[in-house]
């Protein structure tokens, strides 16, 4: 028995192995199988987490190191489990399994035990693919970003540039202070700064922060920037109080050596409320600011202060002769000297001299210099306070204005907030709404010599391009501070009468005892966070000819409008007003009403009484139940009236405002939203509406198959907006012949179109109508899903486009946006001579961009924005022009932190209607 035990034991075990093994054999087939199987089941996990990976770094994130790593170890994993298959595979072809016996075990039983192991390993991989909540972190914050250079050469600032630089490596300074009068060229030595920082070998900070600060403060929209600039994740920001910001901005900042630019200071600035840390106490970041005033370099704590000084003689005749250029130099021998005076009138001041250069400009005889010469000289050098001294040189290119029109234009602009960005269409209107432009009986010719003032007085330097987006009307405006300030010192007579314009900017609560101080005052402009207390009494405005309200809450006593004799101009638009006051139907004055974007459910009826009334704007009337009966049509001076993006009223009551509009007889600018096919013919069997309507927007309207545009027509801008049923836009001219929109013809041409943008027409295939528009300058399309090409190329069926006609040669800014069946713009290679942007997304079918090699000539052509992978799969038939054109290519997220300014094209969702933003900008 002793023997016996160990025997059956050492039996039992081998049979125990054995039978192990043969059932590991057994069941290879089946997990091989299984293999595969886990194996795709993988590369599925893979494929998602990579295309996660690859939305997120197309927009400018970088995936985690995690899932980096694991998706290094999968592609490894892949490589194994391939060679694994391969060799299972080769074993069964020598019957190493399956129905015969194997000739040699070892490797087949070998590949048994790695199989499972292999399906283990694949499994685990699976479930940690799976569970990845993050798989890409935002990209840090670039060092510093480009500022422009607004005037070029830069002439005077070595000096303080230098030494501010060297101040900058100096680890014993951490505030610097520039200061000097308005106009010297602060801003422009900063910039100077900001932009060393690019081309810099010296990479001693993290970050370069730069911040308009202007005045009044508003810490609010200091602390913005930061959050624009340092990534802060908006669960810890959005809805936070100013301190908790500021102490977000603090654990940020703290962790960085950063410098941070503060521009136009105009009192000391709190930086412990912004959550800005302190400087010089040995972490070696800095602070550099400019102002006006060295007091407010002692109350910032500057450590160092520079004064930028005005240009010495030399440097200042260099900036002029440079400003006024060689042609009017070189137009008569005794110029250059005359200009050398000139020059001298300017006392150094970049921005006088700048001013001064331009408006001499165009005079190209000694005469002409001689006398404006003398101009100059009749103001006084040495006027006490430094903003004197600028006014007084800043005057004379007010002065050189050509006629009282164009002052009161230049005047006007005063009114609106400093930086503010000024919508050229909306100035103009409200210069004609004030009388400005009265010799123009027509609108359209007020519009047009409102433009050439603008452009006037920008060549004057009065008026300066924007930053806002280029509307249909020119770029957005902006006047410099000093420019401003100036022009509201000649408003109030040189100082002497100074509540002539009243304009309020942020200022709080203003006191009924102050507005009591308003009686002589002739426009008064209120805007943002500002607000009246209550009155107990109603004002008097016997001399104001204006009042725009621009604040978040607007209150009227009983008695408001009584005491407004010679009004003019009343602007409530987007102001939180719920009730309008019935006696504000007594202003016999008044001609200009804005009341778009108010809170209002019903307007009085009283409205009806304002017989001198010829602008009416009702714009975003959201809460708007309807208009009173015949309150329009006894607008008997009415011009213009606007009523777009609104809540739709029903047919019967669209119907009946065109009725009523129709009997105006002075009407010729219409701006109007229908949403029935019953309104349209309406509107369109109207001559009188035909010829005025100048803005369209066709929404809903159900049953619409069919768009019947009458050419000629006066409509400049035209929306399409979730017209799901359209399927095709027609022309027909005035003789009433229908014309098919793919071909062209001549005579059926809207010259008046400007602007085109089509959102959610699912069933329209194209746009070849847009041939007719050949001054077209913003397109846009959304969400219509079944269009393939923006304009068929019919030439090769016998259609010939006339030549003429240039398809999209005014062309600015187009926008494609979720078109899947999109494959063409147009056939053919075009100029696009006056293309700035084109944004495409979500078009995945669209391989060609019809670009022709002189789009780059052009230098227009300022980005194009799309997915990467669009991008890298588009096809080229001209490799150098893909070169040529990448460096301006960018992502929307790229985009995004390049525009300083909400681009029209970029769909920006409304909380008041769920549509996109207003396209192109219309006037607020």
């Amino acid at each position: 028995m002793d023997i016996v035990s160990p025997v059956l034991d050492i039996a039992s075990r081998i049979c125990s192995c054995v039978g192990d093994r043969a059932d590991r054999l057994r069941r290879l087939p089946q997990n091989v199988i299984s293999l595969r199987a886990e194996k795709e089941k993988l590369n599925n996990v893979y494929k998602d987490v990579k295309e996660r990976v690859e939305r997120e770094e197309n927009l400018e994130k970088k995936r985690t190191h995690v899932v980096g790593g694991w998706m290094e170890r999968v592609e490894a994993m892949e490589i194994e489990v391939n060679k694994l298959l391969e060799s299972c595979d080769e074993e069964n072809q020598k019957k190493c399994f399956g129905t015969c016996c194997p000739r040699n075990c070892r490797p087949s039983y070998k590949l048994a035990k790695m199989v499972p192991e292999k399906i283990d390993a694949v499994a685990e991989l699976q479930s940690e693919g799976s569970n990845f909540q993050e798989v890409a972190v935002p990209l840090p914050s670039p060092l510093v970003i480009e500022r422009p250079l607004e005037e070029k050469p830069v002439v005077g600032l070595d000096s303080p540039f230098l030494e501010v630089w060297r101040l900058l490596q100096d680890k014993q300074v951490g505030s610097i202070g520039i200061y000097g009068m308005g106009g010297v060229g602060k801003t422009t030595l900063l910039t100077k700064i900001n932009n060393k920082f690019l081309q810099s070998r010296f990479k001693a900070f993290d970050i370069v922060i730069w911040v308009v600060v202007s005045r009044p403060t508003n810490l609010e929209r200091v602390q913005e920037t930061f959050l624009d600039r340092l990534d802060i994740p908006d669960d810890r920001w959005k809805g936070k109080a100013e301190d908790r910001k500021a102490k977000e901005i603090r654990r940020v900042l703290k962790t960085k050596k950063f410098v941070l630019l503060l521009d136009d200071i105009w009192e000391p600035l709190d930086l412990v409320r912004v959550g800005i840390p302190p400087v010089g106490d040995g972490n070696e970041s800095k602070i550099v600011f400019t102002t006006r005033s060295a007091d407010v370099c002692g109350g910032m704590a500057a450590q160092k202060s520079i004064k930028v000084e005005c240009l010495e003689e030399k440097e200042a005749l260099s900036l002029f002769q440079a400003k006024v250029g060689e042609d009017t130099l070189n137009s008569h021998p005794d110029i250059p000297k005359l200009a050398e005076m000139v020059a001298k009138e300017c006392k150094g001041l970049p921005l006088a001299l700048i001013v001064i250069a331009r408006a001499m400009a165009s005079a190209k005889t000694p005469e002409e210099w001689e006398r404006n010469l003398q101009k100059l000289r009749l103001y006084p050098k040495d006027v006490a306070g430094t903003e004197n001294d600028l006014f007084s040189v800043l005057a004379f290119s007010y002065d050189y204005l050509p006629d009282e029109a164009t002052k009161s234009c230049f005047l006007y602009c005063s009114l609106f907030p400093e930086d503010d960005q000024i919508p050229p269409e909306h100035l103009i209107q409200l210069w004609i709404g004030e009388g400005f432009l009265d010799e123009y009986d027509d609108i359209q010719e007020a519009r047009n010599q409102g433009g050439k003032i603008i452009q006037m007085l920008k060549h004057a330097c009065l008026l300066e391009v924007g930053t806002g987006p280029f509307s249909i009307d020119g770029e957005y405006l902006k006047m410099h501070d000093v420019i401003r300030d100036m022009a509201l010192w000649l408003a109030c007579e040189k100082g002497k009468k100074k509540n002539k314009f009243v304009v309020k900017d942020g200022v709080g609560l203003i006191s009924a005892q102050e507005v009591q101080k308003w009686k002589d005052a002739h426009k008064i402009a209120l805007w943002n966070e500002t607000s009246i207390e209550k009155l107990r009494e109603p004002p008097r405005f016997p001399n104001t000819e204006t009042i725009i309200g621009r604040m978040p809450r607007l209150r009227f006593p009983s008695g408001f409008f009584t005491n407004m004799s010679v009004i003019r101009v009343l602007d409530f638009s987007k102001v939180e007003i719920r009730k309008l006051p019935a006696e504000i139907g007594n202003l016999a004055t008044l001609q200009y009403l804005n009341l778009s974007g108010i809170m209002i459910e019903y307007l009085p009826i009283e409205l009806k009484n304002l017989k001198k009334l010829r602008f009416l704007m009702l714009d975003q009337l959201f809460s708007l139940a309807l208009l009173p009966n015949q309150m329009v049509s006894s607008l008997s001076s009415l011009q213009l009236f606007s009523m777009k993006f609104f809540s739709s009223p029903s047919s019967a009551d669209e119907i009946m405002l065109l009725e009523e509009l129709e009997q105006l007889e002075h009407i010729n600018d219409i701006s109007i939203m229908l949403t029935s096919i019953e309104s349209i013919q309406r509107l369109f069997k109207s001559h009188k509406l035909r010829r005025s309507t100048t803005f369209l927007q066709l929404e809903g309207c159900w049953g619409m198959n069919q768009v019947q545009l009458v050419s000629p027509s006066c409509i400049k801008e035209l929306v399409l907006d979730k017209c799901y049923e359209l399927e095709e836009v027609k022309i027909i001219h005035f003789e009433k012949q229908a014309v098919p929109s793919k071909f062209p013809n001549p005579q059926c041409c809207f010259n008046n179109l400007l602007s085109v943008r089509i959102k959610g027409c699912k069933k329209l295939l194209n746009l070849n109508w847009l041939i007719h528009a050949p001054k077209l300058q913003y397109l846009q399309i959304e969400h219509s899903g079944i269009i393939e090409k923006v304009i068929e190329d019919e030439r090769s069926e016998g259609s010939e486009i006339e030549s003429g006609l240039s398809v999209f040669s005014r062309l600015i800014y187009l926008t494609l946006i979720d078109l899947p069946k999109l494959e063409s713009i147009y056939e053919q290679p075009l100029p696009f001579p006056s293309l700035r942007q084109i944004i495409v997304r979500d078009c995945p079918r669209l391989k060609k961009l019809p670009f022709d090699s002189s789009i780059c000539m052009s230098k227009k052509l300022e980005n194009i924005e799309g997915q990467q992978e669009w991008w890298d799969g588009l096809e080229w038939n001209d490799q150098t022009l893909m070169h040529n054109l990448t460096p301006i290519f960018s992502t929307p997220l790229e985009a995004y932190k390049m525009l300083k300014a909400p681009n029209p094209f970029h769909p920006i969702t409304s909380a008041d209607n769920g549509n996109l933003l207003q396209f192109p900008p219309y006037s607020s």
